[in-house]
């Protein structure tokens, strides 16, 4: 079962209406060119960011977002598609994410329960949802980064969505029951 991914983050974009950050990268191939100059994450902060993509989306019957390595997704992504601007943006984010939730919680992140994250995280989404600021928000980028990571990953695709590698005949009247997975683009 062969997938390939850059044609499937294309797609998703495209279906998207190149509304996300970074998409620009992604369908004219170019990066962008003020982007941070040696803009590094540690392992910390990869498993981090694995741990807030498992709260957004968590194990069930079909793994998470952290058995597809989304923290190594995200990272990927902020260093080679996002600006300088959406970069500092992204980092300023989550360490304000990190700081904010051990005022909050009175304990860190990583050391807190997976309902605590899911609690703060929502929150935090309500809070985004409900300002007027105009600059991007750190919990959208990383809503937009899970979701983009997992349902284009071979887990997501194969696991949660029907992921068909060869496209058969159109079915304009394809049955269907209530509860059937979407087709994986």
């Amino acid at each position: 079962m062969a997938m390939n991914r850059r044609d499937a983050l294309k797609s998703f974009v495209l279906m998207m209406g190149g509304t996300m950050v970074g998409a620009n990268v992604l369908l004219t191939g170019c990066s962008p060119e003020n982007q941070i100059v040696g803009l590094e994450f540690s392992p910390e902060d990869i498993s981090f960011l694995d741990e807030v993509g498992e709260a957004i989306i968590p194990a069930t019957d079909t793994p998470g977002a952290k058995a597809v390595g989304i923290g190594q997704f995200m990272v990927m992504m902020v260093k080679e598609t996002y600006s300088g601007e959406q970069q500092e943006s992204f980092v300023s984010g989550l360490n304000m994410i990190k700081t904010d939730f051990k005022k909050v919680n009175g304990s860190k992140f990583m050391e807190a329960t997976q309902e605590e994250r899911t609690a703060y995280l929502n929150e935090l989404n309500q809070k985004a949802m409900t300002s007027e600021d105009n600059e991007p928000k750190v919990i959208g980028m990383l809503k937009d980064l899970t979701i983009l990571g997992y349902f284009t990953s071979e887990i997501g695709a194969t696991q949660q969505l029907r992921y068909v590698e060869a496209p058969g005949r159109f079915d304009g009247c394809a049955d269907y029951k209530k509860g059937d997975r979407a087709y994986a683009l």
